[in-house]
């Protein structure tokens, strides 16, 4: 068995830790996207103050709504993602000789194979997260929890399949976000790695480095993304990105594309520095994993692909 498997595991178990230890930014974040009217009493004013009113309202458990679903996204996302990037880079590497890193062009065509593959494989479950962690578009019991399951039951029931893909081309133009992120990893980890040998705490600043510049370029995507999968009423829906992106400067200006980028910026670089690190540690488990399961060759083992 390739590595892409030891890959995809390593991948998915630094998302859920990377995940875990930032959802309540990625809660902070989502709801400052969704939000259109600044002026009300309970609208959230910076992260901090959404912060504050959240754990008032709603206690430590507010931080972490859509929790569950948010992990298995990520695990998910993270092991799609790292098998087809892997597999795709393989066939490069092949192709031009042992040896020879991916250049920066395949690198991106590697980023938006693998990228395309996992919007369409995970959307679904990211329309559900959205709904869950800013609680709009729930239709449940107050007296009961409402899970990811019951939402998107509800929403397969109210909206059928193109309700749980509501945003998704959006989700396909921040393609280009990993594409940005993985392509200023790979090119920069190849340079450092040719002046000195890369240490967890090197992946960490390359993984936050790489993230911070795919987040800043992409953002305005992101808001619109958000909003298109919370479940709107006519006057206030947007047909398409652009009609998002007409409505949203018209309403509350160009500010309106960058609601909760600060948090979103601090989510995403921590997120992406542990994801990265905890990778690099995960990969020789899972490679040992697949050893002692027997779906892998013991001799294959010793070094990294």
């Amino acid at each position: 068995m390739s590595d892409n498997v030891a890959h995809a595991l390593s991948g998915a178990g630094g998302g859920i830790v990377s995940m875990a230890l930032t959802y309540p930014l990625v809660s902070i974040s989502s709801r400052l996207q969704v939000q259109k009217n600044d002026k009300s009493q309970d609208a959230y004013k910076n992260t901090a103050d959404a912060f504050f009113k959240i754990l008032a309202k709603e206690g430590p458990k507010g931080l972490y709504s859509g929790l569950s679903s948010g992990v298995f996204g990520i695990a998910i996302t993270n092991g799609v993602y790292y098998y087809c990037y892997e597999a795709v880079k393989a066939i490069f590497e092949k192709a031009k000789g042992k040896g020879k890193p991916m250049s920066t062009a395949e690198s991106m065509l590697a980023g938006a194979l693998a990228g395309s593959a996992v919007v369409f494989a995970t959307h679904p479950i990211w329309t559900v997260n959205t709904r869950l962690t800013v609680n709009k578009g729930i239709d449940a019991d107050k007296s009961k929890k409402a899970s990811a399951f019951s939402v998107g039951a509800s929403i397969l029931k109210k909206e059928g399949i193109a309700g749980l893909y509501s945003g998704v081309m959006a989700a396909l133009v921040l393609v280009i976000n990993p594409i940005i992120q993985y392509t200023v990893f790979e090119q920069v980890k190849n340079k450092v790695a040719k002046m000195k040998t890369l240490s967890n705490f090197d992946f960490f600043l390359l993984g936050a480095i790489s993230k911070l510049c795919a987040t800043a370029i992409t953002y305005p995507y992101i808001v619109i993304k958000s909003r298109m999968q919370v479940s709107q009423n006519n006057e206030e829906r947007y047909s398409s990105i652009w009609d998002g992106f007409t409505k949203i400067i018209s309403t509350e200006g160009v500010a309106g594309l960058y609601k909760g980028i600060s948090s979103k910026i601090v989510q995403s670089v921590l997120t992406a520095a542990f994801l990265f690190m905890a990778k690099e540690i995960l990969f020789d488990w899972a490679v040992w994993v697949l050893v002692l399961t027997g779906a892998r060759k013991a001799r294959v083992a010793a070094g990294k692909a």
